[in-house]
């Protein structure tokens, strides 16, 4: 799998200065001992002066910092890598690929998980920054505005991954899901598809499984075809799901040839119910997932899908916290990796 190689940005862009309590106390017209006061919640601060302070805070992206006079350097050798779930099969790989080029590095990655709420995610966020880190991975290029300008604000390199569908706060190392939702649209167009469904989980928190459909619709517009079905779920992405969406749709709109899932394992569990139900796959039904995981190995039949570079995700966005990219710039990259499509045994050959 060929990768493009990384686009590093300007050297002579100045670094980042992390905000200080100056900063808060400029903002909110209150000492710098009174905005200290609040950030550690000691001390008797009227209710008007505490609003006044958190909310230049809040504006600011401003973090206290839990170390401050502890360490000369005021930072710390760890590493914060947010991702959305660790319940699935994916993120693992991404996190393995992280750790394995930190392992020599003195940096420790430690790991926090927003169950895709951008209230966790805000939450998470402060909690790693607080402790001052020497960068931060994160998933996705979506976040609320909070979590955006602590981003920004934090003085750190900021690798944001998985998708490069958008602008970075500083790096980013991923796929474009539009296109990729292109490329499968097109495969399963070129195979004499016409009636297609979509069936995704997460929706519309999921944002990269929301620019795949995006990107997929696209695709059979050009055709002068639309999706003839689709189905949502909130849940994570389960086998037992993906078994009761497939057979849901089925029942719904007999007629469909084509079923396209936002991932592998939903796709997983409407394979084997097809399978149970005698229906013919790929003739009479075809079926597609995403992320190409290790799962599929121990199908019957194997589901057609889409490496989504998990791995190497990880291990690029390591690289460029810790320096390790050509040149020692550390910040200002773009990484976009190419997916594979694996068409396996769920689409006709044509």
């Amino acid at each position: 799998m060929s990768k493009p190689p990384a686009r590093p940005g300007p050297k002579s862009a100045p670094p980042r200065r992390p905000l200080t309590l100056r900063d808060v106390s400029e903002l909110s017209g209150v000492s710098e001992m009174t905005v200290s006061r609040v950030l550690r919640n000691r001390g008797d601060v009227s209710d008007a002066t505490r609003e006044k302070v958190l909310g230049a805070a809040r504006d600011l992206g401003y973090v206290p910092n839990k170390i401050a006079g502890a360490l000369a350097s005021q930072r710390v050798n760890l590493v914060g890598v947010i991702v959305p779930s660790l319940s699935n099969m994916v993120f693992p790989e991404v996190l393995q690929g992280i750790s394995e080029v930190l392992e020599d590095t003195g940096l420790q990655p430690v790991f926090g998980v927003t169950h895709y709420s951008s209230d966790r995610e805000e939450s998470v966020l402060y909690e790693m920054l607080s402790w001052r880190p020497s960068g931060i991975v994160i998933a996705g290029l979506e976040h609320s505005e909070s979590s955006r300008a602590m981003l920004e604000s934090a003085g750190v390199p900021v690798v944001e991954i998985m998708d490069t569908d958008g602008t970075p706060v500083d790096s980013m190392v991923g796929i474009s899901h539009r296109r990729a939702g292109r490329q499968m649209a097109q495969a399963i167009l070129a195979a004499g598809y016409r009636r297609i469904g979509f069936l995704g989980t997460k929706m519309p928190d999921d944002h990269r499984a929301r620019k795949r459909m995006e990107g997929f619709e696209e695709a059979l517009a050009d055709a002068g075809i639309t999706l003839a079905d689709r189905e949502f779920y909130a849940g994570g992405s389960a086998l037992l799901k993906g078994r009761e969406m497939t057979a849901a749709m089925l029942r719904r709109s007999p007629d469909l040839d084509f079923l396209y899932y936002s991932n592998d394992m939903i796709g997983a569990g409407g394979l084997l119910w097809c399978l149970e139900n005698g229906i013919d796959v790929p003739g009479r039904v075809g079926l597609a997932g995403f992320n190409g995981v290790e799962l599929l190995d121990g199908l019957p039949r194997r589901l057609a899908t889409m490496d989504s570079c998990r791995k190497d995700i990880g291990r690029k966005a390591a690289e460029i916290i810790a320096g390790l990219l050509p040149g020692g710039v550390v910040g200002g990259h773009v990484v976009e990796l190419e997916p594979v499509l694996q068409p396996g045994d769920t689409i006709r050959r044509v």
